[in-house]
């Protein structure tokens, strides 16, 4: 099973994990460089030995820092690819913030449904975005901000959808969740299938 290390997010970041020390999930929105580099560093890795960026989805305080990896590989899902292309402030949720940059506007994988991270399968998690995603090992769940731990789901007022969000989280209840690793606030570290009802239940 595949290493995962925990980097909280500071100020506007998303959370960040680094997977088997060259897979970073979520960059945060790019302003904290020396933060996020000190976190890696402690882990025993250098910002130019990771090899894959995958985001989570596309809003901008969890892509605005996949320029700082200029030799990684960046991931996310085919539907959430366009906004990030096109600089699209609104779609990265940026305008709603006051970000109007967005760094690095490159995409060069276009995830689906199925396909393979390490030891990760990606599940197509809309609701935050048309293209969130969420990554599952058989045993722990890297979410973004489809649901958060103690309940709670992430908000659709900014390019959501409450319809694809409910599904998503009917989905995700179907697994036998142990730890759960969203993109805001603390981990779950056990019984996460619980944080996953209990986030149903909200809606």
């Amino acid at each position: 099973m595949s290493k995962i290390v925990f980097i909280l997010g500071y100020n506007y970041d998303s959370n960040c994990y680094l997977i088997d020390d060259k897979i970073l999930v979520d960059t945060g929105a790019g302003e904290n460089r020396d933060y996020l580099f000190s976190k890696l560093r402690e882990n025993g890795v250098e910002p130019d030995d990771i090899e894959l960026v995958v985001n989570t989805h596309c809003h901008f305080d969890h892509i605005g820092g996949n320029y700082l990896f200029p030799n990684a590989k960046i991931a996310v899902h085919k539907l959430d690819a366009t906004p990030i292309r096109n600089e699209d402030t609104l779609g990265t949720a940026g305008t709603a913030f006051g970000f109007d940059n967005i760094n690095n506007s490159r995409v060069d994988i276009e995830l689906e449904e199925g396909d393979k991270i390490a030891d990760f399968e990606v599940i197509h998690t809309p609701g935050h975005t048309s293209g969130g995603i969420s990554l599952w090992d058989g045993e722990n769940l890297i979410c973004g901000d489809t649901i958060f731990a103690g309940g709670g789901v992430g908000r659709m007022d900014i390019g959501g959808n409450y319809d694809d969000m409910k599904n998503s989280v009917e989905k995700l209840m179907a697994l036998n969740v142990k730890r759960i690793f969203p993109g805001h606030g603390p981990i779950v570290e056990n019984n996460g299938k619980e944080h996953i009802k209990l986030s149903y239940s909200y809606l």
